[in-house]
């Protein structure tokens, strides 16, 4: 779908939903004040209502530079979030940031002179490389793993590349006009809303670029349990969009819950193996082959991926593989049996 010129240099609009980011707000807004893009620039932050002194951070922010203008966020999740910044906001190019990643200065440039390039028709949105970043060890190991196709699998983001359309986007840079003509971003989708967002743009005609000269840095969740909490919810909500959309969504969204569900075969084996039911001729099979490949998977990939410094990181980035993906397994089985509900990733909450 064609869509019409921009200017030269539009002005920008950055929205970002926040909900208990103190440690990270400050920095994420400065990084989008020292943009070298020359254009105009307004941020909007989606307030939720949070306990940790983010909102006097934000509120400090809005009183000491006018281009940051605060909106609440009464439902606290990130689709609605967006959503009403994306309405206070005016301007023809939309910035989705998130208070815990930083952009790199050049990254509104490069992204919208690729919304305005004449060579590839309806470019709607613009996505780069998401580089995740940790300070203490546990938060490293799991930056690696994000870092890394062992952890979160084929998305075009998480890994080098060359510029082309793309399935989906990370964060995203969007014409104003398309993200209003497929009706913004799905509020009842409350994990996964910008894949969802960019199959209904790509529906309806228009392109998702990704450009890896684009930059983020990513700071993900610093604890396990965290981490767990994180990724059980996402597991249930893409589980709730194969239900939705089935075959258009990746084989990759399938394979933790494959995962869990063979790794229960063999402990069920297991046990019926102890208990006699089973004889060793018929339970092996399927009592050792899905925990062997798994484990060999594991290994494989403690060998394979790089930055880790003696047996510790080893056993760290062992650790968060196998929590990445029996925790998004296992939320994928659960939304596949009764939908999303009301489970919600709320890791950055308690």
């Amino acid at each position: 779908m064609q869509l019409p010129p921009l200017s030269a240099r539009p002005a920008v609009s950055y929205v970002m939903p926040v909900l208990n980011e103190a440690e990270f707000l400050e920095s994420a807004v400065h990084t989008i004040l020292a943009q070298d893009y020359l254009g105009a620039k307004e941020i909007i932050l989606a307030l939720a209502e949070s306990s940790d002194g983010t909102t006097e951070i934000a509120e400090r922010l809005a009183a000491t530079d006018p281009r940051v203008r605060l909106v609440d966020n009464p439902e606290r999740d990130i689709p609605a979030g967006l959503n009403h910044a994306i309405a206070a906001s005016t301007h023809p190019v939309i910035v989705r940031v998130d208070a815990h990643s930083e952009l790199t200065p050049d990254y509104t440039t490069l992204a919208v002179a690729a919304l305005q390039r004449s060579d590839v028709p309806g470019i709607a949105n613009v996505g780069g490389i998401m580089r995740a970043a940790g300070r203490g060890d546990v938060q490293r190991a799991i930056a690696r793993s994000y870092n890394s196709p062992f952890g979160l699998g084929g998305g075009a983001y998480h890994g080098d590349g060359t510029p082309g359309p793309a399935e989906s986007a990370y964060l995203g840079v969007f014409r104003r006009e398309a993200v209003a003509a497929v009706g913004g971003y799905d509020r009842a989708i409350l994990r996964g809303e910008d894949w969802e967002l960019n199959l209904r743009l790509r529906r309806a005609g228009f392109t998702v670029w990704f450009d890896p000269a684009l930059q983020v840095t990513y700071w993900p969740r610093a604890s396990f349990a965290d981490l767990a909490r994180q990724f059980f919810a996402t597991g249930t909500w893409r589980a709730v969009l194969v239900r939705k959309y089935g075959r258009a969504n990746p084989w990759r969204f399938f394979a933790p819950g494959a995962l869990v569900l063979g790794l229960a075969v063999s402990l069920a084996s297991l046990v019926l193996f102890c208990a006699g039911v089973l004889p060793w001729a018929s339970a092996w099979p399927v009592l050792l082959v899905p925990a062997a490949l798994y484990v060999a998977g594991i290994l494989l990939a403690v060998i394979r991926i790089p930055e880790q410094r003696g047996l510790r990181d080893r056993l760290l980035t062992a650790v968060t593989l196998v929590t990445m993906h029996l925790s998004w397994g296992t939320g994928f089985l659960r939304g596949i049996a009764f939908g999303g509900g009301r489970v919600v990733d709320r890791s950055r909450v308690e």
